[in-house]
């Protein structure tokens, strides 16, 4: 009898650290997605600490893990077996042996807590990697259901289920409690059927305080009434109506901010499908590094994609820019429509044209590790295929000036499986080797390609790329050797490592990072994640 009482408790102190649980992550997992919040303190002007604002590049993994938590202690106890008699004010159940569906499905903390579980397995599952990757579409329509979630959340918590206890003082945790129906079956043993003697017939002195009974002060202490409990009050709201808010002002921000169409003025098709979108916008400021969203209604009515950028709006050049690699249905739908009605060697479209192509919205620019990128004095980037993007805003940056940034040497590593992936920077490439020893300067940057699958030896096809002919080696990047080269050029200095690209050099170059080497060269490890 008093186990199942212990039980009921239990359960209900378990529902109640879980709720509290959720309550603290459902108002952090919202504070990631707010992407202009996270620009905003991502500016150096903002957060002086480059420590701080690489904690601040983890808010993705920092969004997964609140959700997985939510998930966890997302849990469910069954109130109609763990029924006690003892307390029934903190029953769920009317009786004991209630049907449980009936407790599940008419009832509001019951039904509500049905659909959040169903939303949560729908968000849990297209969240991972294999449905991200095949259908994106699923991935984005059902993360949407937050919101649903997040208004049944709140209802779930108004049912009262959860209970406290409102007369602490009167009945203490831990007091004794006489209960009838024990003392009528109690058996009391002979030793104590008769009273104790009366020891003490004298008062105690008078510089002496009387002491409390020996047994109430030192072993239980005995209640004046019986427990009183009342439904919990809701605090659910407390917690995510600040996040929640946030995220719509700033969404409400980023709807008025992104309205206004912009204006394609050149679509330009690259080998090994990828596509390069240039564009104008009145106003549009951004550092190299940082990325856009995309949004086509024609494409897709609510589906919009990260794209980072390639060519950054300058003083004199208004002109900004995304290469995409065509792979999964909005690309691909993207592709058909604006190649449609374009001239593939077209810079800059006649006015008649541009207004045949479909509305484009873009949003942003946001935040990315790589605004880093030109803080370091020495500076490695590697980039595995089209992960080229983001350096390429860097090195278009340098090659409008390079003297007002911090950065005086960047190592630049690209590896590609075939040799025409090459010829979607190449261009910017040669330029910038070109410029660079022009001003006496050919140290400042150093330009290594890859190609990792070749049947035999290759070269970039035209005169004008030689520079990079005699730069580009057959196979992988050994990078043990190119850390500790690079370590023992740069002696007890502080290098940025910069990647995008496959997950498997990725982790090496992590692994790198973290360990130690005789030259006293520190390495900091930053890499490209969407928030």
């Amino acid at each position: 009898y008093l186990t199942l009482a212990v039980f009921v408790q239990l359960g209900l102190c378990v529902s109640r650290a879980s709720a509290s649980v959720l309550n603290l992550n459902c108002c952090l997992v919202l504070l990631p997605v707010c992407r202009v919040l996270l620009a905003f303190l991502r500016g150096s002007q903002k957060v002086a600490s480059r420590k701080t604002r690489r904690l601040i590049d983890k808010s993705k993994t920092f969004h997964v893990t609140c959700g997985i938590t939510i998930c966890i202690f997302s849990d469910a106890l069954n109130f109609s077996q763990n029924y006690s008699e003892d307390f029934l004010a903190l029953n769920a159940a009317n009786y004991r042996g209630e049907d449980p569906r009936k407790l599940l499905f008419a009832t509001v903390p019951g039904l509500t807590g049905v659909i959040m579980v169903l939303v949560l397995f729908l968000m849990c599952t297209a969240s991972t990697y294999a449905i991200r990757v095949s259908n994106y579409d699923i991935f984005w329509y059902t993360h949407n259901l937050f919101f649903v979630f997040y208004m049944l959340l709140m209802l779930h918590v108004s049912g009262g289920v959860l209970k406290y206890q409102t007369n602490l003082e009167e009945h203490p945790p831990g007091c004794f409690n006489p209960n009838k129906t024990l003392q009528e079956n109690m058996t009391v043993p002979k030793a104590f059927e008769e009273p104790f003697p009366d020891y003490t017939t004298e008062p105690f002195p008078e510089d002496l305080s009387v002491p409390e009974p020996f047994v109430q002060s030192n072993f239980m202490r005995i209640c004046s009434e019986a427990p009183k409990f009342q439904s919990h009050f809701p605090e659910t709201w407390f917690w995510i109506s600040g996040p929640l808010c946030l995220y719509c002002v700033e969404r409400l921000y980023r709807y008025i901010r992104s309205n206004k169409p912009v204006t394609i003025t050149a679509v330009i098709s690259h080998p090994s499908n990828v596509l390069e979108v240039r564009m104008i916008k009145d106003g549009f400021k951004a550092r190299p590094g940082q990325y856009v969203i995309l949004h086509c209604p024609r494409v897709s009515g609510l589906e919009s994609h990260p794209f980072t950028l390639t060519m950054c709006p300058t003083d004199t050049k208004a002109t900004f820019g995304v290469h995409l690699k065509v792979v999964g249905d909005w690309t691909e739908r993207f592709r058909d429509l604006l190649l449609l009605h374009s001239n593939q060697d077209a810079e800059i479209l006649p006015i008649f044209q541009q207004r045949r192509y479909p509305k484009l919205y873009v949003d942003g620019p946001f935040g990315s590790p790589f605004e880093e990128s030109l803080n370091y004095e020495v500076s490695l980037c590697v980039a595995g295929g089209i992960g080229v993007t983001p350096f390429a805003s860097v090195l278009n940056t340098l090659l409008d000036g390079w003297k007002c940034y911090k950065l005086r040497r960047l190592y630049f590593i690209w590896v590609c499986r075939d040799v025409e992936s090459f010829r979607w920077f190449a261009d910017l490439l040669c330029m910038l080797h070109n410029k660079l020893w022009q001003e006496n300067r050919p140290d400042y940057i150093n330009i290594q390609l890859y190609l990792s699958q070749t049947d035999g030896i290759q070269k970039i096809i035209g005169e004008k790329y030689q520079a990079l002919n005699s730069r580009l080696l057959i196979g992988r990047p050994r990078w043990k050797l190119l850390f500790d080269e690079i370590a023992k050029c740069n002696r007890r200095k502080t290098i940025g490592v910069f990647c995008c690209g496959p997950n498997k050099i990725s982790k090496i170059l992590h692994k790198l990072s973290n360990s130690s080497n005789s030259y006293g060269t520190k390495f900091e490890y930053n890499k490209e994640s969407f928030s």
